[in-house]
C-alpha cells in the first residue's frame, strides 16, 4: 500500500489507522492522498497507546469515552468543607462565643467548628449538580457574614494575630456525652501539637464515583469477587497514584507563601523576613502543607498504609490502641478533668493527618475504621487546598474542575503498591513543592532519580487530558478542557500561580497581615452586599431553630458516665 512504516506499530493501531482511514473516505491505493493522512493517524494512535499503557487496560478508558457510558460520571457526587477563622475589627483571633443566630455548632449540619470557638465549618450538602456546592457555600456565607457584627471571616489559610495558647478557646459543643467527646478530643490535640496549629484553614474537597460507574467498570475490567471489594481496592489504587502526584494541586492552588511572625510564637523557622512582621520563603506554595503546618513530624512514625483498605484499617486500630510514652506522661486525666481521650498514638482515627482519606458514614457511635472494615469505602476526602484569599468565598470553581481530572486519572493509572521508599520520595516531592515549588530549575524524585519538575507536570498534563475529554462528553461542554488548558500555563509562568500572587500582595500592602485583613474587609463586604432571597433566608432560619432543638433534646437524654460513653467508643 506504499504505507510500510505501519509495519513499526502494533497490529491493533494498524487496525485502527486502517478503519480510520477507510472512514475519511480514503483508498487504499490513492498513496499520495492517504500518506499524511495515515502518518498523522499513526502518530495520534502511538502516543495513545504509549499512554495507555500507564493505565489499567485500554478497554476501560475507552468504555468511558463514549456518550454512553461517559454519561454515568454525571453522577459523581462532590462536597465542600470550608475552614475560616472570625476575627474581630482589628484583625485578632475573636474571643466571642459561636453566634447563636448560626444554631448549634453540635447539631447544625452545614454550620460548625472546627478547633477552635473561633475556627468556623461550613459543609455544603453532596450534591451530583457540579456547580452546586460552590452556590451553596455561597449563601452559607452570606446567610453568616450577616450574624457577625462587628466580626469577619479571616481570608487566609494562616492565622495572624491569635495570641497565647491560652487566648485560643476550644470549642464547646454543650453538655451531652457526645459533646463531650469532642471537647475532650480537641484538648488532647492542643496538649500534643499545640492550639496554633489548630487554627489553620483550608478547604476539603468530598468525592465520590455513583454506583452505575462501577458497575460498568467492573464488567469491563472483568473484576472479581463483591462490588463492595472491588471499590474499595479501585479507590484504594486512587489514593495511591494521589500520594505520587497529588503535590500538583499546592503547585497550583496554595495560597500561603508567607506567615505573620507573630504565629511562631518565638520558636526559630528557616524563613527570610518579608518585611518587618512578615516571614516567607521565596518560592513557597503553601507553608500551611510543610513543616510549619499539618505536616506535623509526631506523626511520622505511625506508618499507616495505604496499600490496602485491610492494611489502613488495622495501622488505624493499632494507633488507637497503643500507648505513647510522652503522651502518658502528660496523663489521661487531672482530677475530673479530662486532658485528652487516651494517651495512645492517636486518641481517635480522625487525629491521623493525610492529604487524602478514605470515608465512610457509619451508624451512630460506629468508629471511622470499624465502619471502613464493614461496609468499604464511600467517598474520599482532600485535603490539600489552602483558601483562596483572592475569592470571597475562600475556593474558586476551577478547583473542583482540576480535582475531578486528577481524581478520575489517578483512579484509572495503574497503581503498584507504595514501598517505604517509595512513600519517602512522595514525602519528598511534596515537601520540595510547598516550600519551593516555584523555584526556577526544581527537580522531582522519579524511582531514586532528579528529573525537572516542568517536564513531569506537562506530562501529568499530558495524562489527564483524555479524563478532561471524558468529563466533557458526560456533561456537554468543554469546561473541562479548557480549564485544564488554562491551568496548565501555570507550570512555564509561576508568576500566575496563587502563591506568586499572594507573595506580590503581602509586597505591595507591606505586610501579609496588611493584605489579609484587607482582603477579608472587601470580601465582608461584598458578600453583605448580595442579598439572600426570601426563601433561602428563611431555610437557613429554619436549620438554626431545628438545630437548637436538636441539641436541648440530646442534652435532655440520660447521659450515664462520661467514663463508660468513652469505653463503649472504643470496645
Amino acid at each position: 500500500m506504499g504505507l510500510e512504516r505501519w509495519q513499526t506499530d502494533s497490529r491493533a493501531d494498524r487496525v485502527r489507522v486502517a478503519e480510520a482511514l477507510h472512514d475519511t473516505g480514503c483508498a487504499q491505493g490513492d498513496q499520495k492522498r492517504c500518506r499524511p493522512i495515515a502518518t498523522v493517524l499513526r502518530t495520534h494512535f502511538r502516543k495513545e497507546t504509549r499512554l495507555m499503557l500507564k493505565f489499567t487496560c485500554c478497554d476501560e478508558i475507552r468504555q468511558f469515552r463514549s456518550s454512553d457510558h461517559a454519561q454515568s460520571l454525571r453522577g459523581i457526587t462532590r462536597g465542600y468543607e470550608r475552614e475560616c477563622l472570625r476575627v474581630d475589627d482589628g484583625g485578632r483571633l475573636a474571643q466571642t462565643p459561636h453566634p447563636r443566630t448560626l444554631g448549634s455548632k453540635l447539631t447544625h449540619p452545614w454550620i460548625t467548628t472546627d478547633y477552635a470557638e473561633a475556627l468556623l465549618e461550613f459543609i455544603t450538602p453532596p450534591s451530583q449538580d457540579p456547580a452546586f456546592p460552590l452556590d451553596f457555600l455561597r449563601d452559607i456565607h452570606r446567610f453568616t457574614v450577616r450574624q457577625m457584627r462587628e466580626e469577619t471571616m479571616w481570608a487566609g489559610s494562616m492565622p495572624c494575630v491569635v495570641g497565647d495558647d491560652k487566648d485560643i478557646a476550644i470549642a464547646d459543643y454543650g453538655s451531652s456525652n457526645s459533646a463531650m467527646m469532642k471537647v475532650v478530643y480537641r484538648e488532647g490535640l492542643g496538649l500534643r501539637y499545640g492550639r496554633h496549629m489548630q487554627t489553620i484553614a483550608g478547604a476539603h474537597y468530598n468525592w465520590s464515583l455513583p454506583d452505575d460507574f462501577w458497575v460498568i467498570l467492573k464488567g469491563c475490567c472483568s473484576g472479581t469477587g463483591s462490588m463492595q471489594d472491588f471499590v474499595s481496592e479501585r479507590y484504594f489504587g486512587l489514593i495511591r497514584n494521589f500520594l505520587r502526584f497529588g503535590w500538583l494541586i499546592p503547585y497550583l492552588f496554595g495560597a500561603s507563601p508567607a506567615i505573620c511572625q507573630s504565629f511562631l510564637q518565638g520558636r526559630r523557622a528557616d524563613l527570610q523576613e518579608l518585611v518587618p512582621g512578615t516571614l516567607f520563603r521565596p518560592y513557597a506554595t503553601s507553608l500551611r502543607m510543610s513543616d510549619l503546618g499539618y505536616q506535623n513530624r509526631a506523626q511520622d512514625q505511625l506508618h499507616v498504609s495505604f496499600n490496602s483498605l485491610a492494611e489502613y484499617t488495622q495501622a488505624l486500630e493499632t494507633a488507637i490502641r497503643t500507648p505513647d510514652p510522652f503522651y502518658e506522661e502528660l496523663g489521661v486525666r487531672d482530677g475530673d478533668h479530662w486532658k485528652q481521650l487516651n494517651a495512645n498514638l492517636l486518641q481517635i482515627e480522625n487525629e491521623f493527618y493525610a492529604g487524602i482519606r478514605p470515608k465512610r458514614i457509619g451508624k451512630a457511635g460506629e468508629r471511622p475504621a470499624l465502619a471502613l472494615k464493614k461496609y468499604g469505602v464511600e467517598y474520599l476526602e482532600i485535603r490539600l487546598f489552602d483558601l483562596n484569599p483572592f475569592v470571597d468565598i475562600g475556593i474558586a470553581p476551577e478547583q473542583s474542575t482540576f480535582a475531578d481530572i486528577l481524581l478520575l486519572m489517578c483512579l484509572f493509572r495503574r497503581s503498584p503498591p507504595i514501598t517505604a521508599r517509595e512513600q519517602g520520595e512522595n514525602d519528598e516531592n511534596l515537601a520540595r513543592i510547598v516550600n519551593r515549588g516555584r523555584q526556577p530549575g526544581l527537580n522531582l524524585l522519579v524511582h531514586n532519580r532528579e528529573h525537572p519538575f516542568r517536564p513531569i507536570a506537562h506530562t501529568l498534563f499530558d495524562e489527564m487530558q483524555p479524563f478532561a475529554e471524558m468529563l466533557d462528553v458526560a456533561y456537554a461542554g468543554n469546561d473541562y478542557t479548557s480549564s485544564l488548558a488554562s491551568l496548565r500555563a501555570r507550570i512555564d509562568h509561576p508568576e500566575s500561580t496563587p502563591s506568586a500572587q499572594v507573595l506580590a500582595a503581602a509586597r505591595e500592602h507591606n505586610g501579609y497581615f496588611k493584605y489579609a485583613m484587607e482582603q477579608s474587609r472587601r470580601h465582608h463586604a461584598n458578600l453583605l452586599a448580595q442579598a439572600l432571597d426570601a426563601a433561602t433566608l428563611a431555610r437557613f432560619e429554619e436549620s438554626v431553630k431545628a438545630s437548637l432543638a436538636e441539641q436541648q433534646r440530646l442534652e435532655s437524654l440520660p447521659q450515664g458516665r462520661f467514663e463508660d460513653y468513652v469505653a463503649r467508643y472504643y470496645a
